[in-house]
């Protein structure tokens, strides 16, 4: 790794994240663990710089987020862009979706995951 992935300095937030994933982000892990979707391997609670992002793919180079409740009051949503914003300086793809989105359409998550990106081959259930 180098010094911009996965930082020592951040493993205590890391591990702390992910002993209380939210119920969204644990449907969502299940289904991306071991390579579960379409041989890609996932990490979660994997740090890019000084943020942690729920999800990244390091073949893919693409991290994703699972929003919740906190990330719509006030101000969150400038804070969640402008966090974007540095993840994508390091030529990384970021994809964000919803609580609701995974729990009322998991595969459409999916599908959009595998499609983000002309490269990737053509998705076949089961994820």
């Amino acid at each position: 790794m180098t010094e911009v992935y996965n930082t020592t300095n951040q493993k205590l937030k890391r591990r702390m994240l992910k002993a209380n994933m939210p119920k969204a982000e644990i449907l969502l892990w299940l289904r991306l663990k071991g390579k579960g979707l379409c041989g890609y391997k996932f990490r979660r609670q994997y740090s890019i710089g000084k943020f942690v992002v729920d999800f990244y793919c390091p073949k893919l180079k693409l991290a994703i987020e699972v929003d919740g409740d906190s990330h719509f009051i006030e101000g969150a949503d400038v804070h969640d862009r402008e966090r974007q914003a540095i993840i994508e300086t390091y030529g990384i793809a970021f994809l964000r979706f919803t609580n609701r989105e995974i729990y009322e359409n998991i595969d459409g998550v999916l599908d959009k995951i595998l499609g983000h990106t002309q490269n990737l081959p053509p998705l076949t259930p089961p994820y």
